[in-house]
């Protein structure tokens, strides 16, 4: 099997460059065995290549794949998204499911350090992450106005991706298939699901054999995810009983579309208590000198601070002063290494600066909401994960709970918790439909915004367990 899986690979290969060289494909791939910072041979299977979409295949999407470290051909592939808009899949594959991750300790500013992950994902399936929308990592345009990207666009560019990848990879196309992504990964994602089962209707090819998607933390719907900080901040006590029933009243529970004076005036009191609380995790320091994932309060106010390395360095020696968001400069270092976009097959000349979230895309955000995306999948066999840190004040487990609630899904099972190790590790809801579509909301306890960068081991057994079918 191995060895038939092998002459496919280097088929596909030999297609690839017969194509390019007639121009009728701008795409390519390359097998990396080596990746600067870890020492020796990568004891897993890694290619990088672009695809092209759009017109004249003008766009060029980059991507990492990683091929399951169990059994490859009979594992599920999955397409994973991150959000942003603007920051780069790598993002995922070094923080979050990925085979490596940096090395912290005694970093000296020369090249970052890796070593394996533990509890990668790439160890149950296989997974293509690709920088997107155009802009994001690696991805580039040879034309400028193609850099102008919306939710829908991006969302009919990563399904031609898709279908083109797997078109490059037939060795691929029986396998299992879920979409997966968490953050701002919440409305494209959904979208690219239905394009995906109107395509298998409308008999494309290649058919997708899909079975599923998995979001965390997911952005859903602008009112929804943002109204819906109050309460959380309440639960948690950042802000007061008084505070929070007078606003209530005031607002009529509505923090958003603000209706009187009274209102704006507790909603403004609300956004001072949370002002100099972390959003991504309530728990951890505000980032001061490192951040790269601007946040809007409720009144529309950006907390929007650039990566400093000098501040990297300074924490290193004083670990009283560690921000999360410090762990990111390292990303950024290393992807703006010549040896490293050497290693990866970058082409030269399409990227002048590696961000890890790039925030100067042209990208427009068109669609505020994809619960009625998530209603009419419903009406398929398909199952969902839906999970969420739940120390997160960005999109917090509340606002998804109550877009799921909006779906009017069957409960199955109630609310219980699940264990790992002997001790709970969150809590977790089953939905079903009369479809056969099942969604599955589980909350990792403890977890920020990103779960897996702050509960890798059980966000690892979470999906393991829900790729088997086996019950949280």
């Amino acid at each position: 099997m191995a060895g038939s899986r092998e002459l496919i690979r280097k088929w596909c290969l030999l297609v690839i460059l017969v194509l390019a060289s007639s121009g009728i494909l701008v795409s390519s791939m390359k097998v990396v065995k080596e990746l600067p910072g870890y020492d020796g041979e990568l004891p897993f299977y890694l290619e990088t290549g672009y695809i092209g979409v759009g017109d004249l295949d003008e766009s060029q999407l980059f991507y990492y794949f990683v091929e399951s470290q169990r059994t490859p051909s009979q594992d599920p592939l999955m397409l994973w998204l991150t959000g942003g808009p603007g920051c780069s899949v790598l993002s995922a594959f070094f923080y979050e499911s990925g085979p490596v991750e940096f090395t912290y300790v005694g970093y000296n500013g020369s090249m970052p350090s890796l070593h394996l992950n533990p509890y990668t994902w790439t160890a149950v399936a296989s997974i293509i992450y690709v920088d997107a929308p155009i802009g994001t990592g690696f991805s580039y345009s040879t034309t400028a106005e193609n850099y102008a990207v919306d939710d829908y666009k991006s969302s009919e560019q990563l399904h031609e991706f898709l279908r083109k990848w797997l078109l490059l990879h037939p060795q691929y196309l029986n396998n299992i298939l879920y979409l997966g992504g968490d953050s701002y990964s919440g409305i494209p994602l959904p979208i690219i699901v239905q394009k995906i089962l109107d395509g298998n209707n409308a008999e494309l090819k290649p058919y997708l054999n899909l079975q599923g998607y998995v979001l965390g933390n997911p952005k859903t719907d602008n009112y929804i995810d943002d109204n819906s900080r109050v309460p959380f901040a309440h639960r948690l006590t950042l802000i007061s009983d008084e505070l929070y029933k007078e606003a209530k009243e005031a607002c009529d529970g509505n923090y958003i579309y603000l209706n009187s004076t009274a209102c704006v005036e507790y909603v403004g009191e609300i956004d001072d208590m949370i002002l100099e609380i972390n959003l991504m995790h309530v728990l951890e320091p505000v980032c001061k000198t490192a951040s790269s994932r601007p946040v809007e309060s409720l009144r529309g106010k950006r907390r929007s601070l650039e990566e400093n390395y000098e501040g990297f360095l300074a924490a290193q020696a004083n670990p009283a002063l560690w921000c999360r968001d410090y762990n990111y400069v390292l990303s950024g270092i290393w992807a703006n290494k010549r040896e490293v976009r050497d290693a990866l097959g970058v082409r030269e000349g399409t990227k002048a600066i590696w961000t890890r979230c790039n925030s100067s895309i042209a990208y427009t955000k068109t669609v505020g909401t994809t619960v009625a995306y998530h209603a009419n999948l419903t009406k398929s066999a398909l199952k969902a994960l839906i999970y969420s840190g739940d120390h997160d004040l960005s999109v917090t487990h509340i606002g998804t709970q109550n877009w799921i609630y909006s779906l009017n899904l069957t409960l199955y099972s109630d609310w219980r918790p699940w264990f790992m190790d002997g001790q709970i590790s969150g809590y977790t809801m089953e939905y079903i439909s009369d479809y056969g579509f099942t969604l599955d909301y589980v909350t990792v306890k403890g977890a920020g915004h990103v779960a897996p960068e702050y509960k890798p081991k059980e966000c690892y057994e979470m999906l393991d367990r829900w790729f088997a079918y086996y019950p949280f």
